[in-house]
């Protein structure tokens, strides 16, 4: 499956593998993903009444964007051992970091995209219930995006990691280029989820909750990092780097 998704993010992009099949570390990881998977849809149970279903319908949207999510990671990731090979201490360390970022945040964020499509209620014995209070806002906020830019930070320094080790896995002047790419977008994604934590500190307590807004950024961001990098790397190379999943 690694291999596969590998092979489709590989046309047209200037890296050439340096990993071509899973090692022990990335099969660990898979089985935290797929645990991260079951988790998030594991409450599922089939409905007895048409309401029951209708809330069963909203439980499948919010797994849908959590899957995704955690999909998004889980190929940034394999593409990163794919392209660079490296299995030393410092980067088991850094993807078991990960691994327990990732299962740390399966239910906040499942509880976020829940609350985000059944409009902060549940129903509980026929009566409808708050899922959050107001002043709970604020701490989800800060759960949100602490993990968000723990996540990205931790991406950070596993290619800040790849390009200290440049000369030892060969990388050409190409793949240091696309490299320094992705050094610079994981650092402005953990970015976003610093300043989401600034701003849930000082807006005030009614506008806390809708902090998550700064991710709308992330498409302008993406466009314009690779809008430059790719003219300079076709002016260079004649090439245009591959965006990130």
């Amino acid at each position: 499956m690694r291999k596969r998704i590998a092979s489709i993010t590989k046309k047209n992009s200037v890296f050439k593998w340096r990993s071509h099949e899973p090692s022990r570390l990335e099969t660990f990881s898979d089985a935290v993903f797929a645990f991260a998977i079951t988790l998030i849809i594991v409450s599922l149970e089939v409905p007895h009444t048409f309401d029951e279903l209708f809330e069963v319908f909203k439980g499948f949207f919010s797994f849908a964007a959590c899957f995704l999510i955690v999909f998004l990671i889980w190929n940034n990731q394999n593409i990163y051992f794919r392209r660079y090979g490296l299995n030393n201490a410092y980067v088991t360390f850094l993807n078991a970091a990960l691994m327990f970022v990732v299962l740390m945040y399966v239910y906040p964020l499942k509880f976020l995209f829940v609350l985000l499509f059944s409009q902060g209620v549940y129903k509980e014995h026929g009566h409808l219930i708050n899922m959050i209070r107001d002043e709970q806002q604020p701490t989800l906020m800060y759960v949100y995006h602490a993990g968000y830019a723990t996540i990205y930070a931790l991406f950070l320094l596993m290619y800040l990691h790849a390009k200290k080790k440049a000369k030892e896995i060969e990388l050409s002047v190409a793949e240091l280029f696309e490299t320094d790419s992705f050094i610079i977008i994981n650092g402005l994604n953990a970015g976003l989820g610093i300043l989401g934590i600034l701003l849930v500190f000082f807006l005030p307590t009614e506008d806390k909750g809708s902090t998550g807004l700064v991710y709308m950024l992330i498409p302008v961001m993406y466009s314009i990092l690779f809008s430059v990098r790719g003219r300079k790397s076709r002016k260079l190379f004649g090439e245009i780097i591959e965006k990130p999943s």
